[in-house]
């Protein structure tokens, strides 16, 4: 399978390495400096930049539009037991935007990252539908 890479603007490229490993198991693969790090969980490479931070990602657009974490944009990792998930990272303090909502294809949640990036925890429901 190829690595797809995702790049989400942070406030703290090291409080980002700490959610991401700690709690989702993230691997740092590359981190040469306090504004950059790369981060990887199987074929997704997930690299985190601050804004404002000397070029690359975190550079102000021509426009003077500044790069800045948030939104409604996120990754998906699929998880095979969505409640246990939840309290486990609600004990270790993550914050939630929502509860869990089921739908035809499963359970979802909306964890926030400490930049306040948006990871969705999908558990498939057991029979997908045809």
């Amino acid at each position: 399978m190829a690595t797809v890479s995702v790049r989400y603007i942070v406030a703290d490229v090291d409080a980002a390495i700490a959610f991401y490993s700690r709690h989702l198991g993230f691997q740092v693969e590359f981190h040469p400096g306090p504004g950059f790090a790369m981060l990887s969980r199987g074929a997704l490479r997930l690299l985190v930049s601050t804004p404002g931070g000397g070029g690359g990602a975190g550079q102000a657009m021509p426009d003077g539009r500044q790069p800045e974490p948030g939104g409604w944009n996120r990754i998906q990792l699929e998880v095979a037991d969505l409640g246990c998930e939840v309290e486990r990272l609600r004990t270790a303090g993550a914050r939630f935007r929502n509860e869990i909502v089921v739908g035809n294809g499963g359970k979802q949640i909306l964890l926030e990252d400490p930049a306040g990036n948006l990871v969705e925890l999908f558990e498939p429901a057991s029979q997908r539908p045809r």
